[in-house]
């Protein structure tokens, strides 16, 4: 359904572009307060139809018009279970998003899924910077970020599924991340 975005392996995952048929998967795994507290613009309580209604109207137009590219986190070791999902977008100052089942979490899964889709950003899309936003409350995304070389550039209050909260703009150019050492 996707064949404009490849397939992304690291050492224990597969990055698998997401799809319609990832929609029951997602619909049993995402909609968890744990989950969605820290991202925007999702509904909640989540609706039956909530992941259909989203890969189908918002993911699949982005990834046809070029603008967004979604991949589902799966291990290599049980590569049928969706555990996650990552994205990029064409979005200013919020190129990056993402979630983690809370159970595969605190194992740095989500550390390697995003340098799989930050190389990518920087190495085949070819964008001179990548900027992502995220709650202040948020620690572990926060903590993805600096991890990977990323500094803050800014705050500003935004609305979460939790409510108005202060935020943070995350930024690393592709010159600094190539520089990165690698491993």
């Amino acid at each position: 359904m996707t064949p404009d975005i490849p397939t992304l392996t690291t050492s224990r995952l597969i990055l698998r572009p997401l799809e319609l048929a990832d929609a029951d998967a997602v619909q049993a795994l995402f909609p968890h307060w744990e989950i969605v507290r820290f991202l925007g613009h999702v509904p909640w309580p989540y609706p039956a139809d909530g992941a259909l209604c989203f890969i189908r109207d918002k993911v699949m137009p982005g990834v046809e018009q070029g603008t967004e590219w979604h991949w589902s986190i799966r291990l290599k070791t049980a590569p049928e279970r969706l555990i996650g999902e990552i994205c990029l977008r064409d979005k200013a100052n919020d190129n990056r998003g993402f979630w983690l089942d809370p159970g595969a979490q605190g194992q740095g899964l989500m550390a390697e899924a995003a340098t799989a889709v930050t190389d990518y950003w920087f190495e085949t899309l070819d964008r001179p910077v990548l900027r992502v936003l995220k709650a202040v409350a948020n620690v572990r995304s926060r903590r993805v970020s600096e991890r990977a070389g990323m500094r803050l550039v800014g705050t500003l209050e935004r609305d979460f599924v939790s409510g108005r909260l202060a935020a943070e703009v995350f930024e690393i150019t592709r010159e600094e991340w190539r520089r990165q050492p690698v491993g």
